[in-house]
């Protein structure tokens, strides 16, 4: 695979250094110019240096600010559950209860959970300078978020199937043992939601809008926490009406509760993370405001595409129509104040003769 992309650098090199034709004008040595041309025939002259440096300071490093600061947190997550999970599982053969030799084993699930979410911080942040990443690592903690997503809707189906068997056919509750392990099962979830706590609202004073910042991995990592906890809290109601009303029913009412919370959670989590997987625009009301401060001098945008490259990073396209002598650097200049846009590609075309004006 690695063969692949030898081609890469030998197109950069072929860019940088190529010779002009034959009828093309030639440069002074000291000061080579590299021809960009456009669909207009329109070309844009930089110096090699330039070039240079504009190559030693483009970045496709699209990690989200606090990408450090939630991959520490996952895995200290990670470390509670693992925690718990051989606690609960040891003391259950020890003491022959089989509901904590059970929690343990839910715990297990919720750690691996955790795990897609701290794995996917880590290989973003090793990756995040890796060239065979075209537009960076920035969009894996999406990723990891849609994964995270799909195994929630299976565990909101599971906990359903289960309520209507239980409906369908009671089982025998212990209460003695089943109250004390939800109450522990929550307090671990309290504790989890804390560690993971604060992560995604590190932005929320940015003046656009705050779902532009927001890290879809961690996001998928505390609703795993928020729905094991919900469950905690509603079967220690159903367990408790059922014990002290006789209202058995309850039990497996709670886990249909439960389990529609979580599948409504999942569906929202599904629906962001596919649109920023398949690169639908992310904010409509910021591609309005890129093309009014682009055509506020008479030009067109006759081209627009912005995606999302990871938390707090666009990417945009533009390809502007102008009868003027504007290069791109006018143009990138004019949206300098747009901070999120961290990846800018600018083409400029000049009207066909006889062609209407812009």
């Amino acid at each position: 695979m690695g063969h692949g992309f030898d081609i890469i650098p030998r197109i950069r090199e072929h860019l940088v250094a190529r010779r002009p034709c034959a009828g093309e004008p030639r440069a002074a040595a000291t000061d080579e110019l590299i021809d960009v041309v456009h669909s207009s025939s329109e070309t844009a002259h930089v110096t090699a240096d330039a070039a240079t440096r504009l190559q030693d300071e483009h970045s496709h490093v699209f990690l989200g600010a606090a990408h450090a600061r939630n991959e520490r947190r996952a895995w200290a997550v990670i470390g509670l559950c693992s925690a718990m999970m051989v606690l609960e599982i040891g003391g259950g053969i020890a003491f022959g209860s089989l509901a904590l030799v059970a929690d343990g084993l839910h715990m297990s699930t919720h750690a691996i959970a955790m795990l897609i979410a701290a794995l996917a911080y880590t290989f973003a942040r090793k990756h995040a300078s890796d060239a065979r990443f075209s537009f960076g690592t920035g969009k894996l903690g999406d990723l990891a978020g849609f994964t995270s997503a799909i195994v929630l809707a299976l565990i909101a189906l599971l906990i359903g199937y289960e309520a209507v068997r239980r409906f369908l056919a009671p089982v025998h509750i212990d209460f003695r043992e089943a109250i004390p392990i939800a109450c522990l099962g929550l307090l671990v979830n309290i504790a989890s939601a804390r560690l993971l706590g604060g992560g995604d609202r590190a932005h929320a004073h940015e003046p656009h809008d705050h779902a532009a910042h927001r890290d879809h991995n961690l996001r998928a990592a505390f609703i795993h926490v928020a729905a094991d906890a919900a469950v905690s809290v509603l079967a220690i109601l159903g367990l408790t009406a059922a014990r002290v009303l006789g209202w058995m029913w309850m039990d497996p009412m709670m886990g249909i509760v439960g389990g529609c919370v979580i599948a409504s959670w999942s569906y929202a989590l599904v629906r962001d993370t596919s649109c920023i997987l398949l690169d639908m625009t992310p904010d409509t009301a910021l591609a309005a405001r890129i093309r009014r401060r682009l055509e506020e001098d008479g030009d067109r945008v006759a081209d627009l595409h912005l995606w999302r490259l990871g938390p707090g990073h666009f990417g945009a396209i533009v390809s502007i129509v102008t009868r003027q002598a504007r290069d791109v650097h006018f143009y990138r200049s004019a949206l300098q104040g747009f901070s999120c846009l961290s990846h800018l590609t600018i083409e400029v075309v000049s009207p066909k003769p006889g062609a209407a004006a812009p």
